[in-house]
């Protein structure tokens, strides 16, 4: 059995062999990424999260990587060694760089000395300010530091990072930056951390630090880390956690160097818990023996299971058939299931086997690239290949195509069966294989058009899946997969229900005609997503495309002159939306952020959204897409529909809208910070929830109403008709970065 060192080496190794190999497929612009700085045990890099200076405002990153066993230093690295220092002196038209520091895990030393930092791979994120956002930003680096294993070995890392003047696309490396931010810790109530007391107990030699917390999700087992200077030494604590996971004490040792005593001396805290971590500064004041709060529940309450993910998964797959974005391929569906009437009760159960074998595989493959881009350190998300101009050709052709085969421009036996399920076909054995393989199509293809909505339980699952393994990943995806092809599948269980239907005839015709002007509808919202990601002009390219294309296969299917005509039309349709799909995706904001104001809402802005929480006001975000359906729906039924475009309109709140139509690594990495990676999705800050609380991905009015309310007050549950919904409090964009010490340098 491997060791547990073993199996992280396994896993860095296998993070890096395909980040690797994703970083030398994707074509990088200049300055992505600088060379590493290599050693026997290490190597360091500065990479970027976008590809040029933009507004000169930039993000970037120190990039280390270490062998198994080794480790590098945390900027309180504890009883020994000591951490990166960067030097960035010798950078041009460079005006500052801010480094920041992720949550560091604590290492047990020989002679019981204690040390803190990192190990496999981790990096310091950046941000840089231009001084010139006009001209190219050359970063240069010295960095010593030390890698220590048995034994500690100092280096100096030479690092240089260029980026020329210009707009700023996102490059491979931005998501890489954006989970290493989201681990930066933040303040306690971005946490969703409450501290209840905080100071020591007893004098020198036996004083000891004391930290009560209370917090709106369960704690595991939290880490104190205690920055107090030279004179005090905060050994690793204990921590007693309440049953129901709600409180938590740690009581730490305290030794004394020199000092009469902690209490009333400057110290930076910082508590790491998992995946969440937060830090303050504060002077401990004296307590009493056991005067730190800590209440113990009987209820036993745990953190999320696999086991109930994948329940979750599979009715979040269920719901998904239910959700807007789902209905423009209800034509696939409603075919499927009209064309049965009569049929062998055999033949109907291989049909919609295959059709819910074909859902079931696309989402595998959707696993497949999450797994690989979250290992590469890109960006993975749910329905985000919308934001992809070729995706969006691609659909927009098959579309049309389809709709032309239903309305009689053409007619293909292939398509036809993908369409109709296979509606009417012959029980041949010749005919049998193709038409299997038209309805493994239809699922799969049923599912890339569902991807751009979330539907409830989904947007848990994913985030449960890609904050974890390729294994998880796969596991959540295949659940739900199951549960959107649980139609089909209850359908090839009882093949009798759908065989007892009316048999096939000319009110078919009729049928297929609705269905057709349904899928017309389709491709035409597809093209309206590419003219806000690609422009009105690729979107007319591509639209003439697929005017053409049904005349144009029906030219082909013809003889003679009129063949060889439809054949060229067919290529010079091909070609020119194979062009507009090859174009990148226009840089700048999106249409939100473009317009500016526009009436009540503000353009999405965490520097604004950071300054409203602290004056008190409430702040409501809500990230939206021209691709997302579910969020159309919601704009229409609740956001922009009256009591609550009343309520957000009020001088005390300030709404905010993000538009992720287009890539933007700003609102990917706000996402992350909530553990989202899909859309529909809504937040709301208050006095009472300065980090944060997000909302379902359907919306009530109710539920809304509810949530600026108590936000405002106070209280964690959301109220009304159909029960309460859990709020879940997290650490935003713009969280509170670590003050400094009495005397720190600047």
């Amino acid at each position: 059995m491997l060791s547990r060192m073993n199996v992280r080496f396994a896993k860095t190794r296998l993070a890096a062999a395909a980040f690797a190999a994703v970083s030398a497929a994707a074509t990088e612009a200049p300055g992505a990424a600088g060379d590493w700085d290599r050693t026997a045990v290490s190597q360091a890099r500065l990479v970027s999260a976008a590809s040029a200076v933009g507004d000169g405002e930039l993000r970037a990153g120190l990039h280390f990587q270490l062998d198994p066993g080794w480790k590098i230093y945390w900027r309180s690295p504890g009883d020994s060694g000591s951490p990166p220092v960067p030097d960035f002196a010798a950078s041009q038209n460079v005006a500052a760089v801010e480094v920041a520091w992720p949550a560091p895990r604590r290492f047990a030393e020989l002679a019981g000395l204690e040390t803190a930092g990192y190990t496999d791979e981790t990096l310091l994120p950046l941000r840089v300010a231009a001084a010139r956002a006009d001209e190219a930003v050359r970063l240069r680096a010295r960095v010593p530091y030390q890698a220590c294993e048995t034994i500690c070995i100092p280096f100096v890392a030479e690092l240089a990072l260029d980026l020329p003047p210009g707009a700023a696309e996102p490059t491979p490396w931005a998501r890489l930056i954006d989970r290493y931010e989201a681990r930066v810790p933040g303040a306690p109530e971005a946490a969703g951390v409450t501290v209840e007391s905080f100071g020591v107990v007893g004098a020198p030699p036996d004083e000891r630090v004391e930290i009560a917390l209370r917090s709106a999700l369960p704690f595991e087992a939290p880490e104190l880390f205690v920055e107090a200077g030279a004179r005090y030494r905060v050994a690793a604590g204990t921590a007693e956690v309440s049953r129901d996971g709600a409180t938590a004490r740690i009581v730490a040792p305290v030794e004394a160097r020199g000092g009469a005593g902690l209490a009333g001396e400057p110290v930076i805290v910082t508590v790491v818990d998992g995946d969440r971590a937060f830090e303050l500064a504060a002077a401990p004041e004296r307590l009493a023996p056991g005067s730190a709060s800590f209440v113990s529940d009987a209820a036993d309450e745990s953190a999320p299971s696999l086991v109930a993910v994948l329940a979750a998964a599979l009715l979040g797959g269920l719901i998904l058939n239910l959700m807007p974005c789902v209905l423009p391929v209800l034509s696939l569906k409603l075919m499927g299931v009209i064309g049965q009437g009569g049929r062998a009760r055999a033949a109907v159960r291989r049909d919609f086997a295959a059709s819910a074998a074909g859902v079931v595989a696309s989402f595998l493959a959707l696993a497949a690239a999450a797994a690989i881009a979250g290992a590469a350190g890109a960006a993975a998300g749910w329905g985000i290949q919308f934001q992809q101009p070729a995706f969006l050709v691609f659909l927009a052709l098959v579309v049309s195509l389809f709709a032309g085969n239903l309305l009689g421009v053409f007619d293909i036996a292939a398509p036809a069966r993908l369409l109709a399920a296979g509606a009417a076909a012959p029980d041949r054995a010749e005919a049998r294989f193709g038409a299997t393989a038209g309805h493994f199509a239809s699922g799969a293809f049923a599912t890339l058009l569902a991807t751009p909505c979330s539907a409830p339980f989904v947007g848990t699952a994913v985030a449960f899946a890609l904050g974890r393994g390729a294994g998880e990943i796969f596991a959540v995806f295949a659940a739900l997969g199951l549960g959107m092809a649980a139609p089909w599948i209850a359908v090839a269980a009882f093949p009798g229900v759908a065989a007892r239907l009316p048999r096939p005839g000319r009110w078919m015709n009729w049928v297929k005609a609705a269905l057709g002007l349904a899928l017309v509808g389709t491709a035409a919202w597809l093209l309206s997503v590419l003219a806000a990601l690609s422009g009105v002009g690729a979107a007319l390219v591509v639209g003439a495309a697929c005017l053409a294309g049904a005349p144009a296969v029906r030219l082909a299917l013809a003889r003679g002159r009129r063949r060889a005509f439809g054949l060229g039309l067919s290529a010079a349709a091909a070609l020119a939306a194979a062009f507009v799909g090859a174009t990148p995706p226009l840089s700048g904001p999106g249409k939100a952020e473009a317009a500016g104001e526009t009436g009540f809402w503000r353009p999405f802005d965490a520097a604004a959204l950071d300054a409203a929480v602290a004056e008190g006001r409430t702040v409501f975000v809500d990230v939206t897409a021209d691709w997302c359906v579910t969020c159309r729906v919601n704009k229409a039924l609740v956001l922009d529909a009256e009591p609550v475009r009343g309520r957000l309109a009020a001088p005390s709140v300030l709404a905010m809208r993000a538009d992720w139509t287009r890539p933007d690594p700003a609102i990917s990495a706000y996402l992350a910070r909530f553990d989202r990676y899909g859309i529909p999705f809504n937040a709301v800050y208050g006095p009472a929830a300065r980090g944060g609380v997000a909302l379902p991905e359907l919306l009530r009015a109710d539920a809304v109403i509810a949530a600026l309310d108590r936000t405002r007050r106070g209280g964690f549950r959301l109220g009304g008709r159909g029960g309460r919904v859990m709020l879940r409090r997290c650490q935003h964009a713009g969280a509170a970065r670590r003050p400094r010490l009495r005397g720190e340098r600047t």
